[in-house]
């Protein structure tokens, strides 16, 4: 069997259900000495919007790499406990970790696309990597992913052009276009706003609910307006550990834990 098959081969796992895509189960991770997350569960729900919030140092950013196996890139990084996605622990020694990052695509905080590369190449950069030279082919991905991203009709006809020749804002939907080039089956954000101004991120929530019809999205962010107006189901993260975690208009209409409770109000964070 590839290791690139191991990821998507069906398992009898007692957590395994039909509305999660993914499983976190006795999550641990920190770097050397220093524990961030202090074992963690938590379900996310398929084709939907999971926010992760809580104040700064919490573990929102490492729990999010721990979902794509980054964490581990990290000098002195350790995980253990578990990362189902459909069932299967990503962490297995069986599964190569490219084979995970190639499902679960990530757009991080600072726009970063390739400088020395075009607008398309950019949009195309992972299927390059993967060794689809085929012309049509990498054509039809880079329209359809930049149209994905709300970002094709600003830019099809500059495809040639520089990709730091765009705005703040385009960079960053560019770099949702190139995750989105590979065909992911999740998609990390990791506070994908916090650079922007009102009318970009107002952009990037308008793909984030039309990217939720096919993808399951995770989104860390540090704006709890954000978090109320874009996800489904939202996870209170301190100190490292789960607070609460359900629906996201329960969780800031009727919060049962008083953390929580504080936190969406503004008292601290």
């Amino acid at each position: 069997m590839m290791k690139e098959d191991v990821i998507s081969e069906e398992k009898d796992i007692s957590l395994q259900g039909k509305l999660a895509k993914m499983y976190v189960v006795g999550l641990k991770a920190g770097y050397g000495k220093e524990i961030i997350l202090k074992g963690m569960d938590l379900a996310i729900r398929d084709k939907s919007i999971t926010a992760i919030m809580g104040p700064s140092g919490c573990g929102k950013t490492t729990l999010l790499r721990c979902l794509n196996r980054l964490h581990e890139l990290s000098p002195n990084a350790f995980v253990s406990g578990k990362v189902l996605l459909d069932g299967v622990d990503i962490y297995s020694k069986h599964v190569d970790p490219v084979s995970v990052r190639r499902k679960v695509g990530m757009v991080f905080q600072k726009p970063n696309p390739f400088p020395t590369m075009s607008i398309f190449e950019n949009a195309v950069a992972g299927l390059r990597l993967m060794g689809i030279k085929d012309k049509e082919k990498l054509n039809a991905a880079a329209e359809r992913s930049l149209r994905l991203a709300f970002l094709w009709d600003e830019v099809k006809e500059r495809l040639d052009r520089p990709a730091t020749s765009l705005s703040g804002g385009q960079q960053q939907r560019l770099c949702i276009a190139r995750a989105l080039s590979i065909e992911p089956e999740v998609i990390l954000m990791d506070e994908p706003c916090s650079a922007l101004d009102p009318v970009a991120t107002a952009k990037i929530e308008e793909a984030m609910f039309a990217l939720k019809k096919q993808y399951t999205i995770v989104l860390v962010t540090h704006n709890s307006q954000q978090a109320a107006r874009v996800s489904d189901y939202t996870a209170f993260l301190y100190m490292g550990e789960l607070i609460e975690y359900g629906q996201t208009k329960q969780i800031f209409e009727n919060p049962s834990n008083e953390l929580t409770e504080r936190y969406v109000t503004g008292k601290f964070g």
